[in-house]
């Protein structure tokens, strides 16, 4: 915006004008906002961000620090273009079981057309291949227990010792659901998104009238009995990482004590860092956004906590707060101006980013100790430089880029905390990936009815988002666990059910 220049004014008219020109370029810059966020690129890459050639290294200094005339001139090289190989029908298909149809000649056919004499076959060939799909089948299983009676007992003591086969025990008391059933709905609602509505009508096209309370039923007593024992394990072990992110979202329920039903409750979310050991995921519904919630959930915990910056995180003790350069980034790229990007403080910020982004590109094959030695020797350089820019820029007041500044003073000690142990990342990307499914699935069904329907949704998102960054399908692994845990569960409600971590190679099909 070009700024408004006029002479002889009195000095309380200037400064006025000066204020609405500051307060209109604000309001223009939240437009901007607004407007990216609606129909702008979502990608956050520099090559989208920076689109009239703004280059990273261009506010380092690089030319002048690296300026050699004695250095030969370099020998320009073109990287050839390779086009990704096409999969064959093979490679789609290896893991499918194969029936194999063979089209044969009808028996009056198998006469030579020449001499009429007997075809014998000397071969067959493959004509193409198909993919074949059945659709879900519902069908009824009853399930008897044989019973047995001793004859000998009888004529000795007139008294009959009868003994009945073991029946394993239901998952759902006296109810209709089956493992796969239960593993079923539950795979659709968190899995695959569908809401309970969509899968009444689902089983109605089955010709089964099952209603979507039945189903909600079926979901809140399977996570409930049946997951949340492996759901409390999963989290003794994930306290025991030395690395965890985390995050928290929105989530609506309507029917809980003390709240109206448009009152915002949260879905917080805990997942362990790229350390070598399993990845844990482990999800956690709490009716608000009080730092209580991480304190209490953390107890114990002593290790990198890695978080996007808000202050409710400050409640957890006894672990080392790590910032998020995505934020940060992030920030700055809100930040840009529509016009005259290259030159703006906001690009010149952006840049620091990621440089910062490119050198953990450059080590991420590393080891956590040669992974910290490289940061100490070529990152630390880059953020001493960064913060000692940040100081010196004085951004306009309740501008976005004042935001950006004001995050990075405040977070400085975190955003520098990578500096410490290589297995810390940069970023709390992890997490905001590993909690994307939720906000996918909340988009679908909107809100939870009740408490014990979301804390339901808390161990279900758990189980399955666990399962999937393991390898494993959700619905077998499910399906698995719906099978055995009843029986075992009911014989010892202590059993060790290690065996069934998702990591476990028993869990594996």
């Amino acid at each position: 915006m070009e700024k408004i220049i006029l002479q002889g004014l009195p000095p309380e008219v200037s400064e006025y004008i000066s204020k609405l020109e500051a307060q209109v370029e604000h309001l223009s810059e939240i437009v901007r906002v607004l407007q990216k966020a609606r129909f702008g690129q979502s990608s956050e890459k520099a090559r989208y961000i920076l689109k009239d050639g703004v280059t990273q290294v261009s506010f380092f200094n690089e030319a002048e620090a690296c300026a050699d005339e004695a250095a030969p001139e370099p020998e320009i090289t073109v990287a050839p273009h390779v086009r990704k190989k096409k999969r064959t029908k093979e490679e789609l298909t290896k893991t499918l079981p194969v029936e194999e149809v063979v089209i044969d000649l009808p028996e009056d056919e198998r006469k030579c057309n020449i001499c009429e004499g007997d075809l014998h076959p000397i071969g067959r060939e493959l004509v193409r291949r198909e993919l074949n799909v059945i659709p879900s089948r519902v069908y009824i299983t009853e399930i008897y227990s044989v019973t047995y009676g001793c004859g000998d007992c009888v004529k000795e003591s007139d008294e009959a010792n009868i003994i009945k086969a073991p029946v394993p025990e239901p998952v759902v008391k006296r109810g209709l659901a089956s493992p796969s059933s239960a593993a079923y709905t539950v795979y659709q609602k968190y899995v695959n998104h569908m809401p309970l509505y969509r899968q009444e009508a689902d089983w109605a096209n089955h010709g089964v009238k099952i209603s979507r309370a039945t189903l909600a039923n079926w979901v809140i007593y399977v996570c409930l009995n049946w997951l949340t024992p492996l759901y409390i394990l999963m989290k003794s072990l994930l306290l025991e990482s030395p690395v965890i992110h985390a995050d928290e979202s929105v989530v609506q329920v309507l029917k809980e004590d003390g709240k109206t039903p448009q009152s915002e409750s949260r879905m917080w979310a805990y997942c362990s860092g790229n350390t070598g050991a399993p990845p844990i995921v482990l999800f956690e519904y709490q009716p608000d956004r009080a730092g209580i919630h991480p304190k209490e959930f953390l107890a114990g915990f002593t290790g990198f906590l890695v978080t996007d910056g808000y202050s409710g995180y400050n409640a957890v003790p006894g672990v080392t707060h790590c910032g998020c350069w995505a934020h940060q980034r992030r920030k700055y790229e809100e930040a840009l101006p529509k016009t005259d990007k290259k030159g703006s403080p906001a690009a010149e910020g952006l840049a620091y980013c990621q440089k910062l982004f490119a050198l953990e590109r450059e080590f991420e094959k590393l080891s956590p100790e040669e992974r910290l030695k490289q940061r100490q020797e070529r990152s630390k350089p880059v953020l001493d430089a960064y913060f000692a820019w940040v100081d010196k820029t004085c951004p306009l007041a309740g501008s976005k880029l004042a935001q950006a500044i004001t995050y990075a003073r405040n977070q400085e000690k975190p955003l520098r905390a990578f500096l410490s142990d290589g297995r810390i990342e940069i970023s709390n990307n992890r997490m905001e990936n590993a909690i994307r499914p939720f906000t996918v699935g909340r988009k679908n069904y909107l809100f939870c009815d009740t408490v014990r329907g979301a804390q339901a949704s808390a161990v279900a998102y758990s189980i399955t988002e666990t399962a999937k960054v393991n390898g494993l399908n959700p619905y077998q692994y499910l399906l698995r666990l719906f099978t055995e845990l009843p029986t075992v569960l009911a014989k010892d409600p202590e059993a060790d059910l290690t065996r069934f971590l998702p990591w476990s190679v028993s869990a594996k099909p």
